[in-house]
């Protein structure tokens, strides 16, 4: 037999103004506009570094809206690591790095509940290091063979 997908149990479903609602908690931004405006830029760079099923399983994890941000992007032939995703976003969004770093993470953390353990595990497998931080987790790296 082969392997079928097996449905990614993930957190309660929720809209996008109660993601932004979320976002705007997260990270304290002062209004929902601007967490609005963190959600869609930090959604349409992950959707550059997504690809293949993850990229199509974590959009059917997210409100329309959000997948929306995220699907419209083509995904770039070559990822970027989590710190140049940070400073790719500062420079999208006309910001400093920390102030890219705080939106990334407000918007990730949410996104991370709404993927569920198992897509964010597969996510995480496909980004290069540096990106379970952004999404709240620990960066648990393999031993390198010493050489």
């Amino acid at each position: 037999m082969y392997d079928q997908p097996r449905p990614n149990p993930a957190q309660t479903a929720m809209t996008f103004d109660q993601m932004l609602e979320r976002v705007r908690y997260e990270g304290a931004h002062p209004t929902r506009e601007r967490a609005e405006e963190a959600v869609r830029t930090v959604l349409a760079a992950l959707g550059q570094q997504l690809a293949g099923d993850e990229r199509v399983d974590l959009a059917q994890a997210l409100p329309v809206e959000a997948a929306l941000a995220l699907t419209a992007q083509i995904p770039d032939t070559e990822q970027l690591t989590g710190w140049g995703f940070i400073k790719d976003m500062a420079a999208r969004a006309g910001t400093t790095p920390a102030v890219a770093r705080w939106d990334t993470g407000a918007v990730l953390a949410v996104v991370a509940r709404l993927a569920g353990p198992d897509l964010l595990a597969r996510i995480l497998r496909q980004l290069p290091g540096g990106y379970a931080l952004l999404f709240g987790q620990a960066e648990l790296r393999q031993p390198q063979p010493a050489r």
